[in-house]
């Protein structure tokens, strides 16, 4: 197991991710532009965290935080090994909010082990270790690759296509003050849903691909979903109230992740109708985000 030097850095930023998209359940990942940063330090021994921002004022301060076990479990899957850690960094991704702030985590700990280990950039390897650790891909999938992906496989099995995101294309996220966590919101799904609404979801995912990369358009329309947001309602009403009267408006909105955020997508002309439709309602005007990097 080799020692790293006492004194080496990295600084490593990522980006907020939201998935789903509607019917793109468990495969469709977006990259937004809001990023997140982390700096990490080898030190002689122990391990500090010094971490502001969201969530701040309950996450731990040793080695069992999210991104200083993730740097080890990296670290150690390289044959590499710190004698101390140093973390510092500004939480801006709100918690629970289905915005991938876990996704973040965990892949800024793994692109920093690579970076501190010396390795080059591989992002299958980055890939595989993150979705054994959050369990499922397409946050952690966007987080790395940036942009729109599309994960697919089964449980360690996992590949990511990219697909293309049409220019116009721009996002607003509303979050809720309360968040939900993913595990209450997955245990409200059914474990067997209508042959018809699969088959509609599937056929609305494709056009959702075809949507986002040539017609803007069609967004309405890619994003309608049967499988599972209209499930999680008991736990996100106020959240899932507001996707149904924008979706009225004709608006691209869905619940972004787990929840409760609500993600619309569109163009700078869909978005001013939010703000329009919707005066009482704060949102957050993002542009589509990049991969992860070493800074």
């Amino acid at each position: 197991m080799r020692l790293l030097e006492v004194g080496a850095r990295v600084s490593v930023e990522v980006s907020a991710t939201s998935a789903n998209l509607g019917p793109g359940f468990d495969c469709f990942g977006l990259a937004l532009d809001w990023r997140e940063r982390v700096d990490v330090e080898v030190t002689a021994s122990g391990v500090s965290v010094d971490v502001t921002g969201e969530g701040s004022e309950v996450l731990p301060r040793d080695e069992t935080h999210l991104v200083v076990r993730c740097l080890t479990e990296g670290l150690d899957g390289l044959g590499a090994r710190a004698p101390g850690l140093a973390l510092r960094g500004h939480n801006t991704i709100p918690h629970g909010r289905g915005l991938g702030s876990s996704s973040a985590a965990i892949v800024a700990g793994l692109v920093a082990a690579r970076a501190l280990a010396g390795a080059d950039e591989d992002r299958g390897w980055l890939l595989r270790h993150a979705n054994r650790i959050e369990g499922h891909p397409d946050n952690v999938a966007a987080a790395i690759h940036g942009g729109f992906v599309m994960a697919y496989g089964h449980g360690e099995h996992v590949e990511v296509v990219r697909g293309r995101v049409h220019p116009d294309v721009r996002a607003a996220v509303v979050v809720p003050e309360r968040p939900v966590e993913t595990k209450a919101a997955r245990r409200l799904l059914p474990d067997v849903v209508p042959h018809a609404d699969a088959a509609a979801d599937a056929g609305r995912a494709a056009l959702l691909v075809h949507a986002l990369a040539e017609d803007p358009r069609l967004l309405h329309a890619g994003t309608q979903d049967w499988l599972h947001q209209r499930y999680r309602e008991p736990a996100m009403p106020e959240a899932y109230a507001l996707v149904t009267r924008l979706r009225a408006l004709g608006l691209a909105a869905t619940i972004s992740g787990a929840g409760p955020s609500v993600l619309v997508l569109g163009t700078e002309a869909d978005l001013a109708r939010l703000e329009a439709e919707e005066p009482g309602t704060r949102s957050r005007r993002l542009g589509i985000g990049g991969a992860a990097r070493v800074l």
